[in-house]
């Protein structure tokens, strides 16, 4: 009997134990795709450098070399936390060996260039339109939601007329991310409108200070464009990159004034956070079952305490392939293959189930919204011959 008793108690203990890192693990599953949540929410207000200035040379520079780097194209080099700027041409030379690459330095727009830290981006030009590209610009303000929003107006070149772009910037981007645009939609005579959205830099916050990967920001694009409808516009072309692209269809498929759009332009777009959250989850190593709880976390009454969320973000809304028969407007959708932040899967089977709608450019070599860095040339030549195009209808 007491042999009995000692193995009953063992297994009891052995149960409670057992329950105990259940419990444990449970917690520790929740805690961690809540964090995860959390960092795909946050605003990420301080961009450390990620870029080394080895040499300052005749015409080129030299830079340890990174994943970024490393790409032919155009590219921006961010000097003394931002307040420098520096326009970067082709690479003229690398060492494997020494981990360096040498490029070209086509111009210093602010700042000294000199060895040391340095944060290199897809943002070639910086400024504004007119300092940049050279376009003449209105700094206006449009009512938003949450109050006055500042955007940049670059009127046609026969003046501001009745056709408007409006051009919307990625997660955690700048509105220079949309500088190289501007240059074909104005020779294709639109007026451009370069809004800001909530939780941009020096711009009212949303309620909880948090993404809400285009569930919310779609209200402050509508509120710019009607801001273009009370200016005058008729026809509105969209463009939107990276989570700009998730804030237009959301606009699309919410707001009545879709009606005035007669195409959208889509670079390194989410056509689905549910893909892009996966493929980061993959990426930091984290549990299918995290990856999966934080989605729920987010999209959920109880979860949203956790995440630090005001209004649920409901990721299933996001899923442009499986709402692909709900589109209704032309489509001019530019990924890369090779884009490693937003993988362009979802863009490719968007295009096979409407091909009546869209029309999917596919690039190679290009990082994550950097297909124009890569070939300005074709990127201006589709863009402009897709604004250009007088039968498109929404």
């Amino acid at each position: 009997m007491p042999e009995r008793t000692g193995v009953r108690r063992a297994a009891t203990a052995a149960a409670a134990v057992g329950a105990t890192t259940t419990i444990a693990s449970a917690a520790g599953s929740l805690a961690a795709a809540a964090y995860f949540a959390r960092r795909v929410l946050t605003p990420e207000r301080n961009r450390p450098d990620d870029t080394e200035i080895l040499e300052v040379r005749d015409g080129t520079v030299l830079l340890s070399a990174t994943p970024e780097t490393v790409v032919p194209g155009r590219y921006g080099l961010w000097l003394n936390g931002g307040r420098g700027h520096v326009r970067l041409g082709g690479l003229t030379g690398s060492d494997v060996a020494e981990g360096t690459v040498e490029r070209e330095v086509i111009g210093v727009d602010r700042g000294v260039l000199r060895p040391g830290g340095a944060r290199f981006n897809g943002y070639y030009y910086a400024g504004t339109p007119e300092s940049a590209v050279g376009l003449t610009t209105q700094h206006v303000d449009f009512q938003g939601e949450l109050g006055r929003m500042p955007a940049w107006l670059v009127p046609s070149p026969s003046g501001r007329g009745s056709r408007w772009a409006v051009l919307v910037h990625g997660r955690g981007a700048r509105r220079e991310e949309t500088l190289r645009a501007l240059p074909a939609l104005h020779l294709a005579g639109w007026t451009s409108l370069v809004p800001t959205y909530r939780n941009d830099e020096d711009v009212p916050a949303g309620p909880d200070g948090r993404y809400n990967l285009g569930l919310s920001e779609w209200r402050d694009l509508e509120a710019a464009v009607q801001h273009a409808v009370d200016m005058g516009a008729e026809e509105v072309l969209l463009l939107g990159w990276s989570m700009g692209g998730a804030i237009v269809l959301q606009f699309l498929d919410r707001s009545p004034l879709a009606e005035v759009v007669s195409r959208v332009i889509l670079d390194g777009p989410v056509i689905n956070w549910g893909d892009v959250l996966d493929h980061h989850a993959r990426l930091h190593r984290l549990p299918r079952t995290v990856g999966a709880l934080s989605r729920l976390m987010m999209g959920r009454r109880w979860g949203k305490r956790f995440v630090g969320v005001h209004e649920a973000v409901d990721v299933a809304q996001t899923d442009w392939v499986a709402r692909a028969e709900e589109l209704r407007h032309p489509i001019l959708l530019i990924h890369s293959a090779d884009d490693e932040f937003v993988p362009v899967g979802p863009s490719r089977q968007l295009a096979q189930h409407r091909p009546d709608l869209v029309t999917f450019e596919e690039w190679r070599v290009a990082r994550h919204c950097k297909e124009w860095n890569t070939d300005p040339q074709r990127w201006d030549r589709l863009v402009g011959e897709f604004a250009a195009h007088e039968n498109l209808g929404g």
